[in-house]
């Protein structure tokens, strides 16, 4: 599995949801693959979720936000959930089952610990967003860490 680590410069840190919508339009575009943005914070879940409707005015990017982990939503439950049937791009606080796809991970956990959660995902990229501040920096080195020690293939960009 390829990880990417994009480090952000204060501008783009700035712009921060901006960003996130530039990557996961640049992901469609690069791929025939879904999109799950994991976000754990419920205030940039619901940001982010405003954001990619409004993206431009001709090309929003059609999306979805999962149920709570803990929680089933009307025709969407946990276990049955398959990726054919939905957007493009998912937003939520964790993994669906069968996940395979693109993961924008805005999380301090690295995506493993999602993946143990989940039965059978299999991301087939991982994108970590490091902003440049310290905790962001220090919690993109665990995850780093994390994901070396499991003999992923790693890169890293400047943005």
């Amino acid at each position: 599995m390829n990880i990417s680590f994009y480090v952000l410069s204060e501008s783009k840190a700035q712009d921060f949801l901006g960003f996130i919508c530039q990557l996961s339009q640049t992901a469609l575009n690069k791929s025939t693959q879904s999109v799950l943005i994991l976000i754990e914070d419920e205030t940039l879940l619901s940001t982010l979720d405003e954001a990619l409707w409004a993206q431009e005015a001709t090309s929003f990017i059609p999306h979805q936000r999962l149920p709570n982990h803990n929680t089933e939503s009307a025709g969407i439950g946990i276990a049955d959930t398959d990726n054919k049937s939905l957007t493009p791009v998912l937003l939520g606080n964790h993994m669906p089952a069968d996940f395979k796809g693109i993961v924008i991970n805005t999380t301090i956990h690295p995506v493993n610990r999602f993946m143990t959660t989940t039965n059978n995902a299999h991301p087939t990229r991982i994108l970590e967003l490091i902003k440049p501040d310290p905790s962001s920096v220090q919690e993109g080195r665990h995850k780093y860490k994390s994901y070396q020690q499991l003999g992923y293939e790693l890169t890293h960009f400047k943005v």
